[in-house]
């Protein structure tokens, strides 16, 4: 089997903000499908669209009201077959966001189910009696506040919601819930889909017994929104049933060629790349998985070198999925303003560590073109976390803006109508018709065809070697073929002495003179040489 995805470079399309083609001030999928020449000009190999299907988009689309069918919103099937037809011609693959965990509560099976403790869907979700008191069942935290269980007074049970109320989470303990989902994913395998991002994956499964978590065993990490950091989340996700379920999914997509799976894991820190691991082992579960852990604020090269090794040693036969921004996150260019010369620094940056990374990469619509955060005002949010916990929380909304196309166009181009979230002049300076040569995007392009062009790039293993912060230094080593790979991970210049002659095969504000390597700041060079150990 070809396994393309091993060394693909995937953009993230948000369908809400990409290319709106009705006038209505939301992005839909024929916008995309007009797009999509400029998504192949950069090289990358497939398209990951966020939630298309049918919703009350109370969290944008991650509340599905329907799995077969698509937002109107966004288009219809026609338009979805469409849009995979012109990809395809293209040589792109397309996977699309499959929100498993959780259902609107708008979902006929919820609707069903909320009616009565005893029918046919009466265990398709999480129900559980109040506590004597008439508390909730367990401690468990919802992501947006609150605790992760809401009263029916209909049903007079409490059911579980791991984010809005409005998502009550599916009971994959039931078997017939799981062959429900199962049938939903290959709906859209027949239609010609690649595969899935799959959303949350580590939330599946709850402990049966409903068991409260203990407290967090390190410094708790307590946020407006999140009180998660205060709990060792233990009993609420990651359960061990959730293996059997992906081996069920990954069996159902070999079933068809080339297909992926690529998980979410809705976890921080070193605990994230053991689940990684633990995902993608062996060749029955996923095929790769990706966790929040290069997405913070951490910038500093023991964390990437952390974050790379710690995957390397908890699943030596895995692969990995690094990205460096989504929709869930600042933009990389502001979130690590602090350690750049410029913004323009930090996204050439950015883009060559992400092209030297081992394993599969993720680029964010927008982050081609060096875009920053938009700042917006209380009035503009549509975040239901930054509506509820203003000021204290931005939100989402920021990283979610609409792409910006012409400079001086209505709207920078996304759209003639007022669209759901403002383009501001910061951002619209980046437009693409902005964008010429020794652009951001003319680098990103170079970049991503260097990365594709290079066996030891694409492909080859990684040695890390041990340099001082704010340096990040590893070998990239296939066929004949090896890089010593070099960054500066601050503003303020770096030299390094060599051991042997090099050459700079690619890098930006980098000098060598003899055997000294120079940074300026945010500077990087992918170093060749005779000898294979240059540090």
């Amino acid at each position: 089997m070809q396994e393309w995805w091993r060394s693909a470079v995937i953009y993230q399309v948000y369908p809400r903000s990409y290319q709106d083609d009705d006038g209505d001030g939301v992005g839909d999928l024929a916008g995309i499908t007009r797009r999509l020449d400029h998504i192949a000009s950069l090289g990358v190999d497939c398209i990951w669209l966020s939630p298309i299907f049918a919703s009350p988009q109370a969290d944008m689309g991650y509340d599905v009201s329907d799995y077969l069918a698509v937002d109107p919103l966004f288009g219809d099937l026609a338009a979805f077959d469409t849009l995979i037809a012109e990809a395809h011609a293209r040589g792109l693959k397309v996977v699309v966001d499959q929100v498993l965990s959780h259902t609107s509560d708008q979902h006929e099976w919820f609707k069903q189910s909320r009616l009565a403790q005893e029918n046919d869907k009466a265990d398709w979700y999480v129900w559980a009696d109040p506590l004597p008191d008439g508390s909730p069942p367990t401690n468990w935290h919802s992501h947006f506040g609150g605790p992760a269980w809401e009263f029916d007074p209909q049903r007079g049970q409490y059911f579980l919601h791991n984010f809005l109320a409005s998502q009550p989470d599916l009971n994959f303990h039931n078997p017939d819930v799981v062959d429900a989902i199962l049938e939903t994913c290959k709906f859209w395998l027949d239609r010609g889909l690649d595969g899935f991002r799959l959303d949350t994956v580590n939330y599946y499964f709850h402990d049966q017994k409903l068991r409260s978590n203990p407290p967090a065993q390190s410094k708790p990490q307590v946020m407006a929104t999140d009180l998660y950091g205060m709990q060792n989340n233990i009993y609420n996700k990651t359960r061990p049933e959730n293996l059997a379920f992906l081996k069920r999914l990954r069996a159902l997509t070999d079933q068809y060629d080339d297909i992926m799976m690529v998980g979410e894991v809705g976890e921080m820190g070193h605990r994230s790349i053991e689940i990684m691991g633990e995902y993608t082992q062996g060749k029955d579960r996923l095929h790769m998985a990706y966790s929040f852990a290069m997405l913070g604020p951490d910038f500093n090269a023991e964390h990437f070198r952390n974050c790379i090794e710690g995957f390397q040693h908890g699943a030596p036969d895995g692969h990995p999925y690094w990205s460096f921004s989504n929709h869930d996150v600042p933009r990389q260019v502001s979130r690590w303003a602090e350690h750049s010369v410029s913004e323009d620094a930090m996204a050439r940056l950015a883009c060559a560590m992400l092209m030297a990374f081992e394993g599969t990469i993720g680029i964010y619509q927008g982050e081609e073109l060096g875009q920053t955060e938009t700042e917006l005002v209380f009035a503009e949010l549509t975040d239901p976390p930054a509506i509820r916990f203003w000021p204290a929380v931005k939100g989402r909304d920021g990283c979610r803006t609409p792409m910006v196309w012409e400079k001086d166009a209505p709207n920078a181009g996304f759209s003639t109508a007022k669209p759901w979230l403002p383009v501001k002049a910061p951002q619209a300076a980046k437009a693409v018709d902005q964008q010429g040569e020794g652009s951001i995007l003319a680098y990103y392009r170079e970049m991503i065809a260097y990365r594709k062009n290079s066996p030891a790039l694409a492909r080859g293993k990684t040695k890390f070697i041990n340099l001082p912060e704010p340096l990040l230094a590893f070998t990239r080593t296939a066929d004949e073929e090896a890089f010593t790979c070099v960054f500066n991970l601050s503003a303020e210049p770096q030299t390094v002495a060599l051991k042997a002659p090099a050459t700079i095969a690619k890098g930006n504000a980098a000098t060598v003179k003899g055997k000294t390597l120079t940074l300026d700041g945010n500077g990087f060079v992918y170093l060749s040489g005779e000898s294979k150990s240059l540090l």
